[in-house]
C-alpha cells in the first residue's frame, strides 16, 4: 500500500491548523512538517504542541523536513537542534541536505565532510530509533543519483536513505534509471510535476504528468530495510492554489490505488 502524504511547505503561507485541517478534510493522514517555517528547529515545546495537534486530527507527522546541510560549518550543532524538533514531533524520519554543490564543483573534501557528518547525524538519530533521508535535489551532492550512491555507502549507516523526486526535463528514461540505483537505499517519494521551458522550470497539474508518475510508480522499490509505510508526499502546486492542491491530491491518491469517490 503506499500512502497519500502533505509536505507542510507546499502551502508555506498557511498556519499549523489551518494546514493540518487541511489535510484532515482531504483525506490525508501524513504530513512531512517544514522546518523553515511551520516547526522551526530548536523548539520543541512548539513541536510538541504541533505533535498534539496532529493527533487531534488523525494525523501522522511521519516526517520532519529540515535543511540542514551536511558538509556545512555548524551542521552538526544544526541537527543537533532538528533532533530535538523531531523528536517532540513523534516523526519517525528527517530529511537533510548533502552540501551546496554537486558533487564534480564541490570537490572532494566537501565529498568526505558531508559523508562524515550524514554518518554522525544517522547514528545521532538511530538513538531515538529515527531515520535519515537526504533530500535528492539539484546543486547538492545528491543531484545525481550516482553521486547520491556515493555518498550514502561513504556514510554506510543502516537508518540512512534518499527520498527522490524527478528533476524537470530529464525524462522518463532517466528518471527509472535513478529510481533503480538508489533502490538499495530509497525511502519515499516526493511528488509534483513540473515542466521545463524557455523561461526556466514551471509547475503545472499532476494530471499532466500521470502517464510518467504511473510508470515510476511500478519501479519505486523501498530498500528493504527501509522501516515505514511507503508514503508519497505532494510538495508543491501550480500558483500554490488550494483548488490546483485539491485535484493533484485526487490524483495522488489515485496513484496511491486509492478509491477517491
Amino acid at each position: 500500500m503506499i500512502h497519500p502524504g502533505l509536505c507542510s511547505v507546499t502551502f508555506r503561507a498557511l498556519d499549523v491548523p489551518a494546514l493540518i485541517d487541511l489535510a484532515a478534510t482531504t483525506g490525508v493522514q501524513v504530513i512531512e512538517w517544514g522546518g523553515d517555517k511551520h516547526v522551526p528547529p530548536g523548539d520543541p515545546d512548539f513541536a510538541a504542541q504541533v505533535q498534539t495537534l496532529c493527533d487531534t486530527k488523525g494525523i501522522l507527522p511521519a516526517s520532519y523536513g529540515s535543511y540542514v546541510r551536511a558538509g556545512m560549518p555548524g551542521a552538526r550543532a544544526e541537527f543537533a537542534k532538528v533532533l530535538a524538533s523531531a523528536r517532540a514531533l513523534c516523526a519517525r524520519n528527517i530529511r537533510v541536505w548533502a552540501g551546496d554543490a554537486k558533487r564534480a564543483d564541490a570537490g572532494a573534501q566537501a565529498f568526505d565532510t558531508a559523508a562524515a557528518d550524514l554518518a554522525h547525524f544517522a547514528r545521532s538519530a538511530a538513538q531515538d530509533n529515527i531515520t535519515v533521508s537526504v533530500e535528492y535535489h539539484r546543486r547538492t551532492l545528491t543531484e545525481e543519483a550516482e553521486d547520491a550512491l556515493a555518498l550514502l555507502n561513504a556514510a554506510a549507516e543502516d537508518n540512512l536513505y534518499s527520498y527522490w523526486q524527478p528533476v524537470p526535463g530529464r525524462g522518463l528514461a532517466r528518471w527509472l534509471e535513478e529510481l533503480d540505483m538508489l533502490s538499495p537505499h530509497l525511502g519515499d517519494l516526493h511528488v509534483f510535476h513540473w515542466i521545463m521551458t524557455d523561461g526556466g522550470q514551471k509547475r503545472r497539474p499532476l494530471a499532466e504528468g500521470l502517464p510518467d508518475w504511473r510508470v515510476l510508480f511500478d519501479a519505486w522499490t523501498p530498500a528493504p530495510r527501509w522501516p515505514h509505510p511507503r508514503t508519497a508526499f505532494l510538495e508543491f502546486v501550480r500558483d500554490d492554489e488550494i483548488g490546483q492542491y485539491l485535484d493533484d491530491m485526487h490524483n495522488l491518491k489515485t496513484l496511491c490505488g486509492l478509491s477517491t469517490d
